[in-house]
C-alpha cells in the first residue's frame, strides 16, 4: 500500500502505543470542558431573524410603514372561528367576550385587536363570511417579538378562549360538529414551523443514529467496528455544539432550527463516511502488517490525504455560501464548515486512537489476519489454510468489467443519467410557505378555511405605501382595476406626514402562490404610473406584506443561485486541481459531478411529483442540493481516484484503475448508502422543505455511490489513458502481477 511518510508520521502521534490514550484522553477533556462552560447550539437558535438583505424593498417599505403609521404597524395572527352549521349568537357573544379580555388584560407582544365587544351583535355579524359559518379576528403583535414569546402567547389566548367557552374550540377536529378555532396568518405561521423543527428535533438525531447504526452492522457485520464512527460522530458533536452555541451567544453566527437539522445529518452522513474511508484503509494494512501499530501508521498515510482533501473539498464549498445573500443561505456556512472541519480532524485523531486501542478485535468476527497469521491460527486448529482476500469477488468483477469493457460501462453510464436529467427542466418552484406544512396543521387548516369562505388573499394583504407630496393620485382606483385583485382599502393618512397614504391590497387568490408573487413588479409599476400622471416625476412607492417579502425572496434566492454555483464549481475544480495535478482530470471529475447533480434533480422530480403527489419544489432546493451533492459527490471521487493516483507509478494504468475500484468499491459503497440513508430521513419529518431536500439528495448520493463512481469516473479514465494525468506524467512500468 502506498503511503505518505509525513501523514504516517502523523499517525504514530496520535495513535501510537502511549499517545493513543492521550488522544481519547484530550477528546474527552474537550467534550466535557466545552459542554459545561459554553450554551449548545440548540439553546441559541434564533428562528426569527431576517432572511433578506437591509436593501430589499418589502424591508423598505416594512421600516416606512413603522417610521409613518407606527400606530398600525404590526405582524398579524388571524383567529379563525367558524362553525359548519353557521355561528350563532352565543358564539359571536363568546367571541366579544374573549375580545374584551384580550384587550383588558392584553398579551405579552400583543399590540392591538379590533374592539369587537364595544360593537353591536349586528355590525359583528356583518363582518362574518357570505355564507355566516367564519369570523376572522385579527390579532397585531410588535415585529421582531421572539417566537417563543408568540408561542406562549397564542397558548394564553388559546386558555383564554376554552374558559370563556367551556371547551377548547382549538383542539376540536375539523369536520366535527361545533365551533372550532384556528390561528393563521404569519404569527400562526411563524410559531407553527418552529414547533414542527423543535418536535422534529430529537425524532430526527434518533432515527439518524439508529439508521447508521443498523447500516453499519449489516454491511460490516461487526458490532464494535460500527459503535466506532458513531462514537467519533458522537465525540465531534459534543465539541460542534458548545462551539456553534458559543458563536452563536457572541452574535457572530445565526443558528436556526432548520440549519440544526440538516447539520446533525451531514454530520452523521458525511462524518460516518470519513470513518469508514480510514477504517478500510486500516483493514486492509492489517491484511499485510502483524503489528497493529504499523497497520495504523500505514493506513494513516494512506488515507490522510483523501480524507482531509474531502472534508476540505465540502468545508469550502460550504464557504462559497458566505456569497449568498439569502438569510438561510448565507447562515449555513460557518456552522456547517465548522462542524466538517471538526468531524475530520475525529476522523483523523480519535478514530485512529480507538482503533489502536481495540486493535484487530475492531473488527469482530471477522477480524483481518496477514498470510503468516492465518497460516499460525488454521495450523492450531488442524484446519487447510485459507486465503483473506483484500476484496471480495463482487469489488473484484467490477474493476475487471470497467478495465475491460470502458466504452460499454461508459455509454450506458451516460445513458442512464442524461435520460435522469433531461427531467429536470420540468421542475415547477414554488415560494408558496403553507405548501411546506402538513395539510393538518392549524395554521394551514385556519388557511384552507380562508380560501373557502372568505378571500384568500385576506391571510396576507399587499400594503403599499405612496410619498404623494400633496398631489391627489387615485391610486385605490388604479389598484382596483387590476384583475387579479380582490379589493383596496381607502387611502389612511399618516399622522405624521399628511402626504404619506397607505393602502392594503388583497388578492382574489392565495398571496402566497407564484402567481400572486410576480404580481408585486406590476403593483409597484401601476401605482408609479399612477402618480406620474399626477405629476410626480419620480414617484415614492413602497411595496411591503407577506407577499412582496416572496418576491423579494425569490430574487434573492436565484440570484444566489447563479452566483454561488460558479464559485463552488470554481473552489472544487482549484482544489482538484492543486491535489490531483491533473487538468484533465480535474474537467472530466467536475463534468461527472454537474452531470450527477441534474441527474438526481430530474430523477428526483420524478419521484416527488409522481409518486409522492408534489406540484413543485421550493425554490431554495436547487441550491441547497447543488451545494451537498457536488462537494460530497466529489468526495467519493476523491477517495477512489487518489487510490488510482497512487498505484500509478507501479502499476500499469490498467492495474491501477482495476485495483483502486476494486479496493474502494465496498467502502464506498458502504459509505454511500449510509449517506443516502442519513438524507433519506429526512424524508420522514413534516416539513416539505426538507423532504425534498432529503429524496434529492438521497438520489443524488445513490447516483454517485452506484454509477458515477464505480463505472462512469474509472471507464473515462481507462479510455483517456495517459492523457488523464495531463500535465502531469505517469511513469510506465513493467507488467505487474495482477490478473488481467
Amino acid at each position: 500500500m502506498h503511503e505518505n511518510p509525513l501523514f504516517s508520521k502523523l499517525g504514530a502521534i496520535v495513535a501510537g502505543r502511549r499517545s493513543k490514550w492521550i488522544t481519547l484522553l484530550v477528546w474527552v477533556l474537550l467534550t466535557g470542558i466545552l459542554s459545561v462552560f459554553l450554551p449548545n447550539v440548540n439553546s441559541q437558535e434564533n428562528n426569527g431573524a431576517s432572511k433578506l438583505p437591509i436593501d430589499s424593498e418589502s424591508l423598505q417599505a416594512s421600516d416606512t410603514m413603522r417610521a409613518q403609521f407606527p400606530s398600525d404597524e404590526g405582524v398579524p395572527a388571524l383567529v379563525v372561528w367558524y362553525r359548519e352549521a353557521g355561528l350563532t349568537d352565543p358564539d359571536i357573544a363568546a367571541i366579544q367576550k374573549i375580545a374584551k379580555q384580550l384587550t383588558d388584560t392584553p398579551l405579552t407582544a400583543q399590540k392591538g385587536l379590533p374592539p369587537l365587544h364595544q360593537m353591536p351583535a349586528q355590525a359583528v355579524k356583518a363582518m362574518l363570511s357570505k355564507d355566516g359559518t367564519l369570523l376572522v379576528l385579527p390579532i397585531s403583535f410588535n415585529e421582531g417579538t421572539e417566537t417563543n414569546v408568540l408561542q406562549a402567547d397564542l397558548k394564553k389566548l388559546q386558555e383564554i378562549a376554552a374558559n370563556q367557552l367551556g371547551t377548547d374550540p382549538f383542539a376540536l377536529q375539523v369536520g366535527e360538529a361545533g365551533l372550532y378555532a384556528r390561528i393563521t396568518g404569519p404569527v400562526g405561521i411563524q410559531t407553527d414551523a418552529t414547533a414542527l423543527f423543535k418536535g422534529a428535533d430529537f425524532a430526527l438525531l434518533l432515527a439518524t443514529v439508529l439508521l447508521v447504526l443498523i447500516l453499519l452492522i449489516v454491511l460490516y457485520r461487526s458490532p464494535i467496528l460500527a459503535i466506532i464512527p458513531l462514537v467519533g460522530v458522537g465525540f465531534a458533536y459534543g465539541i460542534i455544539s458548545p462551539i456553534l452555541g458559543f458563536l452563536a451567544k457572541q452574535g457572530w453566527i445565526t443558528v436556526d432550527a432548520q440549519s440544526i437539522s440538516i447539520m446533525t445529518v451531514l454530520l452523521f452522513g458525511a462524518g460516518t463516511d470519513y470513518c469508514l474511508f480510514f477504517v478500510a484503509r486500516y483493514r486492509q494494512a492489517l491484511l499485510e502488517e502483524k503489528d497493529k501499530y504499523t497497520a495504523l501508521r500505514v493506513s494513516f498515510g494512506g488515507a490522510a490525504g483523501a480524507i482531509g482533501m474531502s472534508g476540505l473539498t465540502v468545508i469550502v464549498s460550504l464557504l462559497a455560501l458566505l456569497f449568498a445573500h439569502y438569510g438561510s443561505n448565507h447562515r449555513f456556512a460557518i456552522p456547517f464548515s465548522v462542524a466538517i472541519f471538526i468531524m475530520a480532524i475525529a476522523s483523523l485523531t480519535l478514530v485512529p486512537a480507538l482503533l489502536a486501542i481495540i486493535g484487530r478485535v475492531s473488527f469482530f468476527p471477522f477480524i483481518p489476519l496477514t498470510p503468516e497469521m492465518r497460516a499460525e491460527k488454521e495450523a492450531r486448529k488442524g484446519r487447510k489454510i485459507r486465503v483473506q482476500k483484500p476484496v471480495g469477488k463482487m469489488s473484484a468483477a467490477l474493476g475487471h468489467v470497467v478495465t475491460e469493457k470502458p466504452k460499454s460501462v461508459l455509454a450506458v453510464s451516460l445513458i442512464i443519467l442524461i435520460a435522469l436529467a433531461a427531467f429536470a427542466p420540468q421542475i415547477k418552484f414554488t415560494y408558496n410557505i403553507l405548501e411546506s406544512f402538513p395539510s393538518t396543521m392549524p395554521s394551514r387548516e385556519g388557511f384552507s378555511l380562508l380560501s373557502e369562505h372568505v378571500s384568500p388573499g385576506s391571510l396576507a394583504p399587499v400594503k403599499i405605501i405612496v410619498n404623494t407630496q400633496g398631489k391627489e393620485a387615485d391610486v385605490q382606483g388604479a389598484l382596483t382595476k387590476l384583475p387579479y385583485v380582490e379589493s383596496v382599502s381607502k387611502p389612511v393618512d399618516s399622522k405624521k406626514d399628511a402626504a404619506y397614504k397607505a393602502y392594503e391590497l388583497i388578492f382574489k387568490e392565495d398571496p402566497y402562490v407564484l402567481s400572486s408573487i410576480d404580481r408585486i413588479p406590476e403593483i409597484r409599476s401601476t401605482t408609479e404610473q399612477k402618480l406620474q400622471e399626477a405629476g410626480l416625476s419620480t414617484p415614492q412607492v413602497w411595496v411591503g406584506g407577506e407577499t412582496a417579502t416572496q418576491y423579494d425572496t425569490k430574487s434573492v434566492v436565484e440570484r444566489d443561485t447563479y452566483m454561488v454555483i460558479p464559485v463552488v464549481i470554481i473552489v472544487i475544480a482549484l482544489l482538484l486541481l492543486i491535489y490531483l495535478r491533473s487538468i484533465v482530470a480535474m474537467v472530466y471529475l467536475i463534468a461527472t459531478v454537474l452531470l450527477s447533480y441534474f441527474s438526481a434533480l430530474g430523477a428526483g422530480w420524478l419521484i416527488l411529483h409522481y409518486f409522492m403527489d408534489t406540484s413543485a419544489i421550493q425554490g431554495l432546493i436547487p441550491l441547497y442540493a447543488f451545494v451537498f451533492l457536488v462537494a460530497l459527490g466529489e468526495d467519493y471521487n476523491i477517495f477512489m481516484v487518489s487510490s488510482i493516483w497512487q498505484e500509478r507509478n507501479r502499476l500499469k494504468l490498467r492495474d491501477a484503475i482495476r485495483l483502486g475500484v476494486s479496493t474502494t468499491s465496498s467502502v464506498i459503497t458502504s459509505a454511500g448508502l449510509i449517506l443516502a440513508g442519513t438524507f433519506a430521513v429526512l424524508a420522514s419529518l413534516p416539513i416539505q422543505v426538507l423532504v425534498q431536500f432529503g429524496v434529492i439528495c438521497a438520489i443524488g448520493v445513490i447516483l454517485d455511490t452506484f454509477i458515477v463512481r464505480p463505472f462512469l469516473v474509472p471507464s473515462i479514465t481507462m479510455l483517456l489513458g495517459d492523457l488523464s494525468f495531463w500535465p502531469g506524467k505517469i511513469k510506465q512500468q513493467p507488467q505487474s502481477g495482477l490478473q488481467k
